[in-house]
């Protein structure tokens, strides 16, 4: 489409986005055979913020970095993770049969992989939950030691909003197909989709309006060149004009 290698043609297009305003609130824009955790290092990272994100993320030194920055985060374990067990938590009753194991833990080596190191070196909290209907579970790790254990399943739960973020942009902000095929074409139909949607999100907000994004949407496509002020002072204008008539035009029946 716009950048092109040898076996891949394309860019991709990373969000970070912000559940309590459910809107994309960071955005940066690779080749399509970049691989998603290597733009990781480009999130800029808030304190007391809560990254949630799955394990196509595993980079335990970005993990670091958000520790050091006074962040948490919520992903997941990969099944291959070297990890001692230093201490086994009680599992809450109302936890029963949904969380199956609640533990601290840390890494066993020093090596990510290959030839680089490990720098996180803290403990972390390690929840296995079970997934119904699935025969295995999720292994979640996190490096919040104090939330309830369902809390930070819920969280990690609320990841799935970022994949109904890119399927409402996709369905209703005309993103399937490029006017242009270039990489600069491409790019500024996604930033104008993107631009779009936080107009949407902003018009939403702006009154409290309780209607869904979609019908605040086709709100602004139906009334976008209206005035409402004009439109109020054409409508009095017409009814004194009607008054205006009724008295002074006689009545044809008495």
């Amino acid at each position: 489409m716009a950048n092109r290698t040898r076996n891949t043609q394309g860019i991709k297009l990373h969000v970070l986005y912000a559940r309590p305003v459910a809107a994309p609130v960071w955005h940066g824009i690779s080749a399509a055979n970049v691989n998603d955790v290597e733009m990781a290092g480009e999130v800029p990272l808030r304190e007391d913020a809560v990254y949630v994100f799955d394990k196509g993320y595993c980079d335990y030194n970005w993990w670091h970095r958000i520790d050091l920055a006074g962040a948490q985060f919520v992903t997941r374990f990969k099944r291959n993770a070297g990890l001692r067990v230093e201490q086994e938590r009680r599992i809450a009753a109302e936890a029963t049969g949904i969380v199956l194991q609640d533990r601290i833990v840390r890494f066993k080596y020093k090596q990510q992989g290959g030839k680089r190191i490990n720098h996180y070196d803290k403990p972390l909290r390690c929840i296995t939950i079970a997934r119904a209907g699935k025969p295995t579970p999720l292994v979640l790790a996190t490096n919040d030691l104090t939330s309830d254990a369902l809390e930070i399943a819920q969280r990690y739960k609320a990841r799935w909003d970022i994949e109904l973020f890119f399927k409402w942009i996709k369905q209703h902000l005309k993103i399937k197909k490029f006017f242009g095929r270039t990489e600069n074409a491409v790019r500024i139909q996604l930033l104008t989709a993107l631009i779009s949607y936080l107009l949407v999100a902003l018009y939403r907000q702006a009154p409290g309006l309780k209607q869904s994004l979609w019908v605040c949407l086709c709100l602004i496509r139906a009334t976008l060149f209206q005035r409402p002020e004009i439109d109020a002072s054409q409508y009095r204008k017409r009814r004194q004009y009607a008054e205006l008539m009724a008295r002074i035009q006689p009545s044809l029946f008495s």
